[in-house]
């Protein structure tokens, strides 16, 4: 399931998982659908150990796997690992905007990992998350 490195490849890539999140938000701001898609990719990867957010780092096109690098340090490691404290990391970072659910947020982008993503990858990576956040991951 590893993306190809090919620029024009990982662009339309990127663009197909933003028109699926669009669809599954039923969202048409591209912008800001792109911002909550990086914003639970992040917050992800920070509730991840370390090599489980490497493998599903893997997993995106070149351009989001980019994006999900931005800003990571790996030693460090996300101060509270709660179900809110995860959720308002989404919410800040989109601005706080009042249109976002992020738990709506959340559970879209682990759904669209869940449907990108080989089933034992997913298993491996809801079992590495906090068990407070087990229930955003599709069933």
């Amino acid at each position: 399931m590893y993306a190809s490195c090919d620029p024009s490849n990982s662009l339309q890539a990127t663009q197909d998982w933003v028109s699926d999140l669009a669809w599954r938000l039923d969202w048409h701001d591209r912008e800001r659908v792109f911002r909550a898609l990086i914003a639970t990719l992040q917050a992800l990867r920070d509730y991840l150990d370390h090599d489980e957010a490497v493998y599903m780092g893997a997993q995106l096109p070149a351009l989001l796997r980019g994006f999900y690098y931005e800003g990571w340090h790996p030693g460090r490691c996300a101060k509270a690992k709660n179900r809110n404290s995860f959720l308002d990391r989404i919410h800040d970072s989109v601005h706080r905007d009042p249109a976002v659910n992020p738990e709506e947020v959340a559970r879209s982008v682990l759904g669209q990992l869940a449907n990108r993503v080989s089933p034992a990858e997913i298993e491996e990576a809801k079992a590495a998350s906090p068990t407070v956040l087990h229930d955003l991951w599709p069933p």
